[in-house]
């Protein structure tokens, strides 16, 4: 039985990669409250309908042509959704961080908390050595930088 519940939807997704866990979380949402029965194929074409603009025309495309020639074929939901992912969602969590490492700062923080954020906000980043030292500098309050590049010995890691 179909839910009577009002579901909204999935936006237009583009291919744009920091849109493609939304767009994947609202599709599954949707099938599961109103499209449980339908069959693989159908759920596949429906989720396709929302596939549309730039880059993701091309490769919307190429599914369509392979899926009619009987090239290609998607056991489950999950797997069609894992296409999607590995297809526009690289980069994805990394970028993420990368945007907010970049945002970090210092702020009133005392140090020991700021490297503690820093390095959690780190992990993940794909920033390691000098880039990643720089970005530390760069969230440290301005003295405190300011300092360290007055000092004797530089620090050559976060700890330091």
């Amino acid at each position: 039985m179909r839910s009577q519940i009002e579901v909204a939807k999935p936006l237009i997704f583009n291919g744009e990669a920091g849109k493609v866990g939304g767009f994947i979380t609202a599709c599954r949402l949707y099938l599961r409250m109103k499209m449980r029965e339908a069959m693989v194929e159908v759920q596949v074409q429906w989720m396709l309908l929302f596939v549309q603009g730039e880059s993701a025309d091309i490769w919307k495309e190429n599914v369509l042509e392979d899926l009619e020639e009987g090239i290609l074929e998607y056991e489950s939901v999950g797997e069609f959704l894992a296409a999607i992912k590995k297809e526009f969602g690289g980069g994805e969590r990394e970028s993420a961080k990368v945007a907010e490492l970049k945002k970090l700062e210092q702020g009133g923080k005392m140090m020991k908390e700021f490297v503690q954020e820093f390095k959690r906000v780190a992990r993940g980043s794909g920033y390691e050595g000098c880039s990643l030292i720089e970005e530390f500098k760069r969230g440290m309050n301005a003295v405190i930088r300011r300092r360290l590049m007055e000092a004797e010995c530089q620090p050559s890691s976060i700890e330091q």
